[in-house]
């Protein structure tokens, strides 16, 4: 497995990169034999220092985890445990997918730009003009949109950290969304197709 660490405002030494090699080498094996490629930033930030974990165990399978203490070592390690229990949970689940899904279709969104909302002088209402204060929403990331079951959808917006996922439902063929709620249950968005 390739991995890639760096520093932000931080200079990451060779023996912390050998732990990071080491540790890492020894979760992924131990729940999937290989994966395809890591990377790990460790981010200074004003009292503590920021671990990003991020593995690409597989075919559209991300698996993100986080965490921040006061050295590097302390912050790695328990991003690296956090990691551990979600490749621990969803190993089964994971292993079904890929091989149930080997020739599942996909498609990909494609990136966009949505200009901010332009205002409308009415000259009928004789009111002052909307203002024009809304942001420029860009889409920067393109990803790819699976056929999931929305457990899957669920298990891999878990895996990834992220706090919503869109898909194509494997029942129905449409598009889904899940998303994490407030209250720390998942909302499923089904939309009618008419």
């Amino acid at each position: 497995m390739h991995i890639n660490i760096s520093g932000q405002q931080l200079d990451v030494g060779d023996s912390l990169r050998a732990h990071i090699s080491e540790s890492l080498d020894a979760t992924v094996d131990k729940y999937f034999g290989q994966a395809i490629d890591a990377s790990v930033v460790l981010t200074r930030e004003r009292f503590t220092i920021r671990a990003d974990l991020a593995i690409h165990i597989g075919r559209g399978i991300y698996v993100r985890a986080h965490e921040s203490a006061d050295d590097a070592y302390a912050a790695f390690d328990v991003a690296a445990v956090h990691l551990g229990k979600r490749l621990r949970r969803h190993k089964r689940r994971l292993r079904d997918h890929h091989a149930a899904r080997e020739s599942a279709e996909t498609i990909r969104a494609q990136q966009y730009i949505l200009a901010p909302y332009e205002p409308v002088e009415d000259d009928d209402a004789g009111d002052a003009p909307m203002e024009a204060d809304n942001p420029v929403i860009v889409a920067e990331d393109q990803t790819v949109i699976e056929n999931l079951t929305v457990s899957e959808a669920v298990m891999r917006m878990d895996l990834a950290d992220v706090p919503a996922m869109v898909f194509r439902n494997a029942g129905n063929g449409g598009l889904n969304v899940v998303y994490r709620r407030a209250d720390g249950n998942v909302g499923w968005i089904d939309p009618e197709s008419k």
